[in-house]
């Protein structure tokens, strides 16, 4: 009987039966295995993010790079960050005066609030 390997733990279990699987995976060290794992791949995301955001502000200030100065009144320009929004109901606001967002227990100021697991969170290969 062929062995499982869990990437997770850099092992084999000793047999590929299902509750051998279930087993390590209600194991302590195993979730703290995938807790370290998602948590370093987390880090990993938000670095870039900041490693491209440094970049961006490095190549405004070069020649050449996106222009500087104030926003035309028109709009945001083509390709171009979108403009800060005022306070709901003020001079910029979209709403109309005395008007608030929906707030609730399951509502944030732009909407419904999503709940569960985060999408687009990578999987290990299995192997």
């Amino acid at each position: 009987m062929p062995k499982y390997y869990c990437d997770y733990c850099d092992t084999y279990l000793t047999h590929d039966s299902p509750s051998v699987r279930k087993t390590h995976c209600n194991g302590r060290k195993h979730k703290e295995n995938v807790r370290l794992y998602y948590q370093k791949w987390l880090e990993e995301q938000v670095q870039k993010l900041v490693d491209d955001t440094t970049a961006a502000f490095k190549a405004a200030g070069k020649p050449g790079g996106p222009p500087q100065g104030p926003m035309p009144m028109g709009g945001p320009m083509p390709g171009g960050p979108m403009p800060l929004m005022g306070p709901p109901g003020g001079p910029m606001g979209m709403m109309p005066v005395g008007m608030r967002p929906p707030m609730g227990p399951m509502m944030g100021p732009m909407g419904p609030m999503m709940r569960g697991p985060m999408m687009g969170q990578p999987r290990k290969p299995m192997k």
